[in-house]
């Protein structure tokens, strides 16, 4: 039995490409004297879940509305699956699911009826391989067994889960969901963001969050933006473990267990600082122990030589030695409160 026919057709024609599916430069938005986005380096790669973090506010809406050609720049560009946002939108459109913040449905239609009504928009053909998408997308999202049941009497997570089925009906290559998550109990919240890993699969993945600890659950890659200005894009495990702009942080619990030790920590410090891929070695003390919280500009370098450098110190115990990992609250919050900026 064939699939459905794409209304406008070639949607894949460069699924295998190299190309990011979001590239930006310079890409800004303003209203009069609000500058609502500053300009905007971004990449995405194929195939990631990458969240667009920040606080209320900070542009994140904006951003995506320019992704969808549904404003225009005031400057820069921006290209989607390798095509200029401001003048390819209808090309773009076709190969992208949405969701909206808020999402708006027919009360009055049952959940099958909204995305029956939604897949006339994409695809023709025979209507039982249509039917068959919409029983596929239903159940994808855990909604086949409401699937004949009027929209006005879903809960939040139960719309918001029709709204992902919607946003994904045309089998999108990127998925651009904003905020999906944010009105939503803890439990309505986990059973999204379930749902979103299961796309990831199908899709490049691109939400708007500022739910700190969905975006460590769920993302690949991440931005964080304040005030319409990127402070940072990284993979999620280099901003977790210090790791960015070619730095990484390394932690190391120590205990002397001589006093003539003790006396030659200094001289071990000097040494450490004095290596030429340590830019920073910070010292306090925990419990009767030392920590030592060092930065170097080579990771190869840190991971053979700084432990054997400190275990060659006699009387000095190694409790622990690792990569330092925060979590995404400190890391954001040590951005967007203290301009520790990153890039990637």
């Amino acid at each position: 039995m064939r699939e459905p026919a794409r209304v406008g057709g070639g949607a894949n024609a460069d699924a295998a490409s190299d190309l990011p599916v979001i590239s930006t430069r310079g890409l800004s938005k303003s209203y009069r004297r609000v500058h609502a986005l500053k300009p905007l380096d971004l990449t995405v790669s194929r195939g990631s879940i990458f969240g667009f973090l920040g606080p209320n506010g900070a542009g994140k809406t904006t951003a995506i509305k320019l992704l969808l050609g549904l404003t225009r720049p005031t400057s820069g560009t921006g290209t989607v699956f390798g095509r200029d946002i401001a003048t390819e939108g209808v090309e773009i459109r076709s190969r992208i699911g949405y969701l909206a913040q808020e999402p708006r449905f027919y009360d009055f239609m049952t959940a099958r009826e909204t995305l029956r009504f939604t897949a006339r928009f994409f695809y023709e053909g025979p209507e039982k391989v249509i039917e068959r998408r919409i029983g596929e997308s239903l159940e994808l999202v855990g909604l086949e067994e409401k699937a004949d049941r009027k929209v006005r009497g879903f809960s939040g997570g139960e719309r918001q889960r029709l709204g992902l089925a919607q946003a994904q009906i045309n089998d999108p290559e990127l998925l651009i969901l904003d905020e999906p998550a944010a009105s939503l109990d803890p439990m309505g919240r986990r059973d999204v963001l379930s749902i979103m890993e299961s796309f990831k699969e199908r899709a490049t993945i691109f939400y708007s969050t500022h739910i700190l600890s969905d975006v460590q659950r769920v993302s690949d890659s991440l931005a964080i933006l304040k005030d319409g200005k990127l402070l940072a894009q990284a993979s999620t495990e280099e901003l977790l473990s210090g790791r960015s702009g070619g730095t990484a942080t390394y932690e190391l619990l120590l205990k002397a267990t001589s006093k003539e030790a003790t006396e030659k920590l200094g001289e071990l410090r000097s040494r450490v600082r004095g290596l030429p891929w340590v830019s920073s070695l910070e010292e306090e003390p925990d419990a009767g122990e030392l920590r030592w919280i060092v930065r170097v500009t080579a990771e190869a370098a840190a991971e053979e030589d700084l432990l054997r450098l400190v275990l060659d110190h006699r009387g000095v115990r190694v409790v622990s030695f690792g990569r330092q990992r925060r979590s995404l609250e400190e890391a954001f919050f040590g951005l967007v409160e203290g301009g520790d900026v990153h890039g990637g």
